[in-house]
């Protein structure tokens, strides 16, 4: 498997660096966060390194999905969660921090506080935005293969 040195996802793969490992596959691994923001919150990694989602090739995003699935089906019903927020950062900008590719499964519950709310701030945006944007993303996405 491809790894890097100095990254902690790659010393829990290779069992040099502690974690409690709540599944495992050929292409996948998931542990508890050690800094869970609730009970059961899970990251599923690949266990090849790539920094960001962006560099995986898409059949491996598959199967790293289908193990978050897997794992998010089984974290819901442990703890008994009443919903699921799935998350996943790409670069510092968007706050993270390990630099391996890694998907946060975090349980919710319908007794927490209405003010932990995922995406604090929306607003909308006026149709000729949403138009330019759209065609800019369209662009890019049919350039790719």
């Amino acid at each position: 498997m491809t790894r890097a040195e100095d990254c902690i996802f790659c010393n829990i793969i290779e069992r040099h660096a502690p974690a409690d490992i709540v599944y495992e596959d050929r292409h996948s691994i998931a542990f508890l966060d050690i800094y869970p923001l609730n009970q059961g919150h899970t990251l599923v990694i690949s266990k090849k390194h790539y920094a960001t989602l962006d560099e995986m090739p898409p059949d491996e995003v598959g199967l790293l999905f289908a193990t978050v699935a897997k794992v998010m089906k089984a974290v819901r019903e442990a703890v008994g969660a009443d919903g699921i927020n799935i998350g996943q950062s790409n670069g510092k900008a968007a706050s993270q921090d390990v630099f391996h590719v890694h998907v946060h499964i975090i349980p919710r519950f319908s007794q927490e506080s209405p003010e932990g709310k995922t995406f604090p701030g929306r607003k909308k945006l006026r149709k000729t935005e949403m138009k330019e944007i759209g065609r800019k993303i369209r662009s890019k996405v049919q350039r790719r293969p």
